[in-house]
């Protein structure tokens, strides 16, 4: 069987957001279901974004969709454990951002946090006139320098 092996670029981290996992996220196996971590994904793209004030519905004037989504699982997760899920962006090249989450189990001990899953995703940025995709605008670019910047600094 082939794995998707993903690999998380540190160097272009923008955002880490604390969640927790709620009993309305596990599946059957009695860990955190994959339909669920797809929405806590959501939410930690949008409160990355949120923060660089580009809001996923209006990129510098241009709504994003998602095109594709990949998730590589390595560890299980369960309520009521705290996750902390890590945001990177790459600067985009041409008309994709490309968007990666790593999603840590937070060890309250000490231990070090444990990696539960690796995402990666591509939005679109769309000419809503058109319905065409356009290229990433410059407002976006520098807003993902200043953020990957200030991170680097903490």
């Amino acid at each position: 069987m082939e794995r998707v092996k993903l690999d998380f670029p540190d160097e272009a981290l923008i955002h880490r957001h604390p969640l927790a996992v709620r009993v309305t996220d596990m599946n059957y196996g009695r860990h955190l279901g994959h339909d669920a971590l797809v929405s806590l994904l959501h939410e930690a793209r949008l409160q990355a974004l949120l923060a660089l004030d580009l809001p996923e519905w209006d990129l510098a004037g241009y709504p994003s969709v998602v095109a594709d989504l990949a998730v590589q699982y390595q560890s299980e997760a369960h309520c009521p454990e705290m996750l902390l899920v890590e945001t990177a962006v790459p600067m985009p090249e041409g008309k994709a951002l490309t968007v990666y989450h790593r999603v840590l189990k937070r060890d309250l001990k000490d231990r070090g946090d444990q990696v539960v899953a690796t995402a990666r995703l591509n939005l679109l940025l769309i000419d809503p006139a058109q319905g065409r995709p356009v290229a990433v605008p410059d407002a976006v670019t520098q807003a993902l320098a200043r953020a990957q910047t200030k991170v680097s600094e903490r």
